[in-house]
């Protein structure tokens, strides 16, 4: 199936860039996709999975956690402020901590429930208008700021301008992680994952590749 040779796909792009096998984790990326294609992919043995928007997760997810053991899901769209209580009860990993009024948020949650989700900041390498994320020269202070609140930043997370050449904005965010002593990257997608992992990806996100095209009827 098409998870068997994504996963091979991972594991030779591993290899060319000399990395140790594992190295890589994949999130299937199941957002907006049948629940018998997720399921088919869970009795696949995948236990990782995306997903964008909280209210999808909520429906999804909880019953699917106890038919399935060891499920790990994590938020990779973007996450209103209003949404992250539940967030924080849904997810394992948040990949869009994208500004300070959610950092705020998160932090306080935090603190009352004494645990906290593996958190991403989504860094905008293309400095796009209309897309999420800090931009290049104010991640380090917003890395900064996050530590300060006790947030515990473990990697950082990219979308690099559709039609351009994902490795500059890959090699930028690995740069910015490397001098903020971050050990997390969450970058490439089905079209550039391979490309990713040659500039140090720890986290890759596919899901037409896996599920194949979504439908938003």
């Amino acid at each position: 199936m098409a998870l068997a040779e994504i996963s091979a796909r991972i594991a030779a792009a591993e290899r060319a860039a000399g990395r140790p096998e594992g190295a890589v984790t994949l999130i299937a990326v199941s957002k907006v996709q049948p629940l018998d294609r997720v399921v088919a992919v869970l009795e696949a043995g995948h236990r990782i999975f995306g997903e964008n928007y909280v209210q999808e997760a909520a429906g999804k997810w909880p019953s699917l956690r106890e038919r399935f053991a060891g499920t790990s899901v994590h938020m990779i769209g973007p996450l209103q402020t209003n949404k992250a209580k539940t967030a924080l009860e849904l997810f394992d990993a948040l990949h869009t901590l994208d500004r300070p009024s959610l950092a705020e948020k998160l932090a306080r949650l935090v603190q009352i429930r004494g645990t906290c989700p593996e958190l991403f900041v989504q860094v905008n390498t293309g400095a796009e208008p209309q897309k999420a994320g800090i931009l290049p020269d104010q991640a380090d202070d917003f890395i900064r700021a996050c530590a300060l609140m006790d947030l515990p930043v473990a990697g950082l997370m990219c979308i690099p301008p559709e039609g351009e050449d994902s490795a500059p904005h890959f090699r930028m965010l690995a740069a910015i992680a490397a001098r903020n002593g971050v050990a997390g990257l969450s970058m490439g997608m089905s079209g550039d994952f391979e490309s990713a992992i040659a500039h140090g990806a720890t986290h890759v996100r596919v899901g037409s590749a896996i599920f194949g095209a979504r439908s938003y009827a």
